[in-house]
């Protein structure tokens, strides 16, 4: 298995514990985790992706116990295992878009062997020299993507990547984190309140809970 959360508990305040459904996904599954605003899905995302320590339970990714590690080693570890599309594109205002991709190597201790093909897979690779200031929106989100997918991680884990997206672009998007996921043999976990991305991903958890 490539990424196992089994009896993970969490809560902000103790009258409300709230209980995450084991995980268990091999290279290549997908999993929608849906629910409205509020439900603690970007919660969860956070904790399978190793930014937030459960109460209690266990994450593994690749056989690798992630709360184990700690400061540095956590980083580099997250770094090179997992990529992470925020729903606000996290990249550097001050670095153009190669560059952006270049530190997440460096910091995950990783080659730039992928940025190219990355780049060209994904239509971006003209804007490679640009200032990420000058991106259009679906440029940015494509950098992200480009940024999460850069170090070949095991894991990706998409927060609301089609919020803000008509239901054109929002298809296209779903379908190229598919269609990455694949080709790099990653586990895909989505998470969102957008209904339209039903349809894409059979195995589903629904949340409800409020956090």
């Amino acid at each position: 298995m490539i990424l196992q959360a089994n009896n993970i508990d969490f809560y902000y305040n103790s009258d409300q514990k709230f209980k995450i459904p084991d995980i268990n996904l091999d290279a290549g599954d997908q999993l929608l985790i849906i629910g409205k605003s509020g439900s603690g899905k970007t919660t969860i995302l956070n904790i399978l992706g190793g930014l937030l320590k459960p109460k209690s339970g266990e994450v593994k990714i690749n056989g690798t116990s992630v709360y184990s590690l700690s400061g540095a080693t956590l980083d580099k570890f997250r770094g090179k295992n997992v990529g992470i599309i925020f729903q606000k594109p996290h990249i550097l205002s001050a670095l153009n878009v190669e560059e952006n991709l270049k530190i997440a190597n460096f910091f995950a201790g990783e080659s730039n062997r992928l940025i190219e093909p990355l780049l060209k897979e994904l239509g971006i690779y003209e804007k490679r020299k640009a200032n990420v200031n000058t991106l259009s929106e679906g440029e940015a989100q494509r950098v992200s993507i480009a940024r999460a997918l850069v170090n070949n991680p095991k894991v990706i884990l998409a927060d609301e990547p089609t919020a803000s997206l008509d239901d054109e672009n929002a298809d296209n998007v779903i379908k190229l984190l598919q269609q990455e996921a694949e080709k790099y043999k990653a586990v895909l976990i989505i998470v969102t309140h957008d209904q339209r991305v039903k349809d894409h991903i059979s195995n589903q958890i629904l949340i409800g809970a409020k956090l």
